[in-house]
Parts: structure tokens; sequence; C-alpha cells
């Protein structure tokens, strides 16, 4: 059973940077983050296949936030720059065995507990 956790988020205003990172066990294909707001559907904000780097945003985030692996095996980290309060939302990282699309919630099969990111006006 693969274990994801999460870590980062918090506060800022707008125009602010937050990063959060996320650890998954075992082994995995890609990682992604998800996000979800009161009243909004789920949605995705960015992905990474493991090891090979490619990547994928959201339209919304696109030149904003940056997903990358670090160092640490099965660990990325999103850069989220320009914050703006629209971005409020729990982010969740999710995790993969699988290829496929890096965008689509159920293309993932193992959930962190989700990290709460607030930005205010």
């Amino acid at each position: 059973q693969v274990q994801v956790s999460e870590s980062g988020g918090g506060s800022v205003q707008a125009g602010g940077s937050l990063r959060v990172s996320c650890t998954a066990s075992g082994y995995i294909r890609k990682m992604g983050w998800f996000r979800h707001a009161p009243g909004k559907e789920r949605e995705g904000v960015a992905g990474i296949f493991i090891g090979a780097g490619n990547t994928r945003y959201a339209d919304s985030v696109k030149g904003r936030f940056t997903i990358s692996e670090d160092n640490a095996r099965n660990t990325v980290s999103l850069q989220m720059n320009s914050l703006k309060p629209e971005d409020t939302a729990m982010y969740y990282c999710a995790a993969s065995k699988y290829l496929g699309s890096l965008l689509e919630a159920g293309n993932y099969n193992f959930w962190g507990q989700g990290t709460q990111v607030t930005v205010s006006s």
C-alpha cells in the first residue's frame, strides 16, 4: 500500500508565494496535485511523471505554479507564485502506479489527507 503525505501550505496575501511538498512510499509512476474549494469541483492543478520530468498544468495556474521532483525519492513540490484569492482551496497530493492522464483524478489511486492553502485579498 502506498502512503502519501503532504506538507506546507498555509495562508498568504494575494501576490505572495507558498510551497507544498508531497512524499509517496512504494513504487509509483506519477504524482499530481489537485485542489478542492467549497462550492467548486475538484480540479487537477499539476502533475509529473516520476523520473521523466514530463509535467502538465491546469490553464488556471500556468506560468504561476511549478511542480518538480525533489532529490528525495518519490518527493515532489509545488511552488505557487503570484497567488490569487481564487487559489484558496484544500490541496491534495495523489500518486499512481500507472501512466495516463496527469490531471484526471480517476487515474490516481493513492491520496494524501490534504493541506489548506488560503489566499487573502
